[in-house]
């Protein structure tokens, strides 16, 4: 086929792509067009497709075709053929000023990738790919659309230059940060003088502009977008993650202090804001954001003072006139502005601007307002509560005389939070809205904040506490006693209790230790008190069906009340015990401990169907679990004896195997926490050991029989198996001590672990099985706290590394056989293997097995060990031990341990598997992730040891 034809060809591909209503056809097409992307001779045929112009989609795959041949590597095209391709897409762009403005953005790509690539190549000294601006003022000083054009081409390649491409990862990303420096200390300053002397242009003509006309629009985007890529550059290569917006701080590098300094700049955007339509304002606040995080050291304390006062002013002129702000992006970047004054300014700044009462007291009106809106714009709620808990964090530190007026402000932000959350629940139950207590990530951390704002004024915060909760716990207490109350008042009830319980947990947790007084945790008492009352009624209706929410609630109150006042560090003379005392005869804290295992038991027994409840409640117990003296406490309780005496599916649902497989994950840590409450007192007293595993016993007993008979193809075989792997994998976690880990390991072995071999066998296939198996073994072979110290005479540590070598061939020769899908190749297949890598690794760096005695005795279970591992290794594709980072971090660490204690192994391996795991350091060699990368430095550091001993012992003879 001729080039004409292929080109038409080409044309229509795309027409088909893009339009066509046919799946399988647009599919064809993809595959060709993407055949045609990796072909090599694409070059001509892709500037044919732009002569040509027929079709903005044929214009489109061949900017793109291009882009990505340039990505690849700049080796491809020599220096010549890349500056006649910058040369070309300038020229196209200004020929064709009304192309679609995908096109055009695919050529600014391509332009902004080239001068990236091509950045410190040069031609007779002269960097080729510099000119930048050069290049572009002709575009600037054409027409509307050749403007916007040259806009564009400039935002594109500051956006470039910041940012890490698939190409740049894969090469150096010291070339990244070389390249970017340079455009920042050459190029990036002049840009953002360009931008604002655009802008402050625009600002001049705005009677003149018709914002309705796209082409007028379209370039005030463009220039606003330059601006905010100019200010949100990554100055000094800190790559800050965005989800930490509200900490950040712009490094604007020194030679930008004049731009700063004469204010103009921090007025223009200011004026640009209440210049622009709603379409266009909010990116002049995203620059104003930007502008207010600029670092402090850039200014004396004078000249921050003065900027300060004007940020203020610029901000408080915008909350005198807030009809702009009901435009939900306007109000999301205000908010983020106010959050920023704070986080980059101290309180003793903040008190000495002009007219600080009115900008405080009209910023807590703007709050108030926000917050009993709660539907409009929740996300940036967030931006408000940050900026009174900086505030109110802050009234410890502040030295100036000036009066700050928190104490005035903050209280009503914090009732006009708790009463809009109450109000809420009406509306949501009513009209059947999106419940906020859905999003628990979201009300924590409100609640997080809350708990430092709460704490200015703290008796009016628990006088508002304890009046709403006296109306609504008495309110609920009446509908709870009348059966025939309609479920949408009660619904209402439970929701207002549940926002309660959270802000009085969020209030108990907001105490600090250095800043407390007895006072405000007599206060906390009065709190505390009436919620154990809630409780006591809510558990006792749990037998008629309970209130999912508010138990999330009561037990995220449990964790923050265990944070502060159960602990060693606690004083016992607390004015919350005394009063606790004096209301529910609670004296001290056992036998709050009491009542919080009681409620743990009930959650076990009530909400086995509810995942959600069961994984906190277990939380909340393996935190008690841990505390020195909280857990010495514990084992002396009734209740905590009764759970070590009937851990069973009868009183514990959650046990049984009418449960979900994936609900079966708490299992595990419900027996860590009662294998450390088990092992305070267990010394050496194996009686007690196995009458707390009496229902284990029975369990593996009746599996081992079934199996067998050959029973095993029943759903309740099966999560038996993996019920009781996870099980016993909670207690060898616990189980940190040598005398405890030896009375697991007498009850395991040889017992038992043939019926898990046996498991592995049968359910190969199946990860949900065989993954709580293998970490099941992994844990037995970790030497955690020294606990595999194995006596001089005892066989043991060979027993059972000669268990986990059992385990990894068992598995690993028969998953080698099994074909899946690459989608589904990790949690399949991949998972498995690395768990197996973990267990190696742990067996062979534990310090328990003298390995020598194998080979001398001529077991082959370090053999088989090994071999398994290089077949595991060879049926894993290359790029795949890099793309998991699970994966890759039991691979590395395996490697490393090998390469320093069985380097002899190594080295007897076939060339092609020697070669295999060479190629994969090189690549580990490259990683993101230090630690795959410093573990390939120390592999290839003990392989290079070896070669030179050898060497050097055979120069010798």
């Amino acid at each position: 086929m001729d080039e004409e034809s292929e080109v038409i060809r080409l044309e229509a591909l795309c027409k088909e792509l893009y339009e066509s209503q046919d799946a399988g056809a647009r599919a064809e097409a993809e595959k060709a067009l993407v055949s045609f992307q990796n072909s090599p001779e694409s070059l001509g045929k892709c500037q044919r497709l732009l002569d040509r112009g027929n079709s903005p989609y044929a214009q489109l795959l061949a900017t793109t075709t291009i882009t990505k041949l340039i990505s690849r590597s700049t080796q491809t095209l020599n220096l010549g053929q890349r500056i006649d391709i910058r040369n070309y897409v300038l020229t196209y762009l200004w020929s064709q000023p009304k192309l679609p403005q995908f096109v055009v953005q695919g050529l600014v790509t391509l332009f902004s990738r080239i001068t990236k690539l091509g950045w410190f190549d040069s031609e007779k000294d002269e960097f080729v790919f510099r000119a930048v601006i050069t290049d572009v003022t002709k575009f600037l000083q054409g027409s509307a659309e050749h403007c916007m054009m040259g806009v564009q081409l400039l935002s594109q390649l500051t956006c470039e230059m910041n940012q890490i491409s698939e190409a740049d990862a894969s090469r150096s990303l010291t070339k990244h940060r070389k390249i970017a420096s340079s455009f920042r200390d050459t190029q990036l300053f002049e840009i953002f003088q360009l931008s604002s002397t655009l802008l402050r242009t625009a600002l001049e003509n705005k009677n003149n502009l018709d914002f309705n006309d796209s082409a007028q629009h379209g370039l005030m985007t463009q220039l606003l977008r330059l601006a905010h890529n100019c200010l949100t550059f990554d100055f000094i290569g800190t790559s800050t993650d965005e989800s930490s917006d509200d900490l950040c701080t712009v490094q604007i590098p020194t030679a930008w202090r004049p731009a700063f300094l004469e204010y103009a700049t921090l007025q223009l955007f200011f004026d640009l804001y209440s210049s622009l339509p709603a379409s266009l304002s909010p990116l002049a606040l995203s620059c104003l954001v930007q502008i207010a995080s600029v670092r402090r050291s850039l200014f004396n304390n004078a000249e921050r003072g003065k900027f300060l006062n004007q940020l203020v002013s610029g901000v408080r002129k915008i909350l005198q006139n807030p009809q702009d702000l009901s435009d939900p992006n306007n109000y999301h970047e205000f908010c983020r502005l106010l959050a920023r004054l704070k986080s980059n300014y101290q309180l003793g700044e903040l008190v000495m601007v002009d007219n600080y009462q009115e900008s405080i007291q009209l910023m807590a009106k703007f709050t108030v307002e926000s917050l009993q809106m709660w539907q409009f714009a929740p996300n940036s709620i967030h931006y408000l509560l940050s900026l009174w808990q900086r505030m109110v964090a802050s009234v410890p530190y502040v030295k100036a005389t000036e009066p700050h007026l928190l104490e005035t402000y903050t209280p009503e932000v914090t009732h006009a939070y708790i009463t809009s959350r109450l109000e809420s629940v009406a509306v949501v139950v009513r009209d059947g809205l999106e419940d906020p207590l859905e999003d628990l990530g979201m009300v924590g951390q409100q609640l997080d904040q809350l708990s430092v704002i709460g704490r200015c004024e703290y008796s009016k915060t628990c006088q508002l506490l304890v009046q709403l909760f006296d109306t609504y716990a008495r309110e609920y207490q009446e509908l709870c006693s009348n059966h025939a109350t309609p479920e949408v008042e009660l619904k209402t009830a439970e929701g207002r209790l549940t926002w309660l319980v959270y802000i009085i947990g969020s209030a108990v947790g907001g105490r600090v230790s250095f800043n407390s007084n007895e006072d405000h945790d007599a206060m906390d008492g009065e709190l505390v008190c009436r919620v154990l009352q809630l409780m006591q009624l809510t558990d006792s209706r749990l037998s008629q069906g309970g209130c999912e929410k508010l138990e999330l609630a009561l037990l995220s109150f449990f964790e923050q009340f265990r944070k502060i006042y159960i602990g060693d560090q606690v004083q016992k003379t607390s004015k919350v015990y005394r009063r606790l005392s004096e209301v529910l005869g609670l004296n001290d804290e056992s036998m709050v401990l009491s009542v919080i295992i009681r409620k743990v038991i009930t959650n076990l027994k009530y909400w086995g169907a509810c995942e959600l409840i069961i994984s906190k409640t277990l939380q909340l117990l393996s935190d008690l679990s841990v505390g020195y003296g909280t857990v010495r406490k514990l084992v002396k309780l009734e209740e905590v004896g009764f759970l070590l005496s009937n851990h069973t599916a009868e009183h514990y649902p959650f046990l049984g195997v009418n449960v979900g497989v994936t609900e079966m994950r708490c299992r595990s840590m419900f027996y860590t926490s009662l294998g450390r409450l088990l092992m305070v007192d267990l010394g050496e007293d194996e009686d007690k050991f196995e009458a707390f595993m009496i229902p284990l016993t029975s369990a593996f007993e009746s599996l081992g029989q079934v199996l067998a008979a050959g029973g095993y193809n029943s759903e309740e075989v099966r999560k038996t198996v993996i019920g009781l792997a996870r099980d016993l994998r909670g207690i060898a976690f616990a189980f940190n001590t040598k005398t405890s880990y030896m009375m697991l390991f007498d009850w395991i072995y040889p017992t038992y672990t043939p019926i898990l071999q046996r498991a592995v066998e049968i359910w190969f296939q199946d990860p949900q099985v065989t993954t709580p198996i293998l970490k099941l073994f992994a844990e037995l072979v970790q030497n955690r706290s020294q606990r595999l110290q194995f006596d001089v005479s005892s066989p043991n540590g060979i027993l059972l590394f000669r268990e986990a070598s059992k385990i990894i061939c068992t598995y690993g020769n028969r998953i080698l056989d099994v074909i899946v899908s690459k989608d589904q190749m990790y949690p399949l297949k991949l998972k498995g293997i690395s768990i197996c890598f973990s267990m190696l690794k742990a067996a062979l760096c534990g310090s328990y097995v003298n390995f020598g005695v194998f080979r001398l005795y001529g077991d082959e279970a370090l053999d088989n060990a090994l071999n398994t591992f290089v077949k595991l290794l060879l049926s894993i594709p290359q790029t795949d031990l890099l793309d998991y980072p699970k994966l890759s971090q039991t691979y590395y660490v395996l490697l490393e341990c090998l390469a320093q204690d069985h380097m002899a192994f190594l080295a007897t391996l076939e060339p092609q598997v020697f070669l295999y795991i060479l190629a994969s350091i090189s690549e580990g060699l490259q990683a993101l992730d230090t630690m795959v990368c410093t573990g390939c430095c120390a592999t290839l550091d003990h392989i290079v040891t070896y070669l030179f001993k050898k060497v050097t012992n055979i120069t010798r003879k």
